[in-house]
């Protein structure tokens, strides 16, 4: 019982950290885009992605 509430805890806390974004988006392509062919992203170039759509054009005054 103990250890499946700190299963349940720690996916929160990496849902809510984006510490899986990376599995929730291969579970995504699995299920919307795998049937159009081609690959999904590697983790790595996941991860540049999402930092690029993070940080390009930000726009700040200081």
């Amino acid at each position: 019982m103990a250890m499946r509430w700190f299963k349940r805890l720690w996916n929160i806390v990496r849902r809510l950290s984006g510490d899986d974004a990376y599995e929730r988006y291969l579970a995504h392509w699995h299920e919307h885009h795998a049937h159009d062919g081609g690959q999904p992203l590697s983790q790595q170039a996941f991860f540049k992605a999402e930092q690029a759509r993070k940080w390009n054009g930000v726009r700040r005054c200081c």
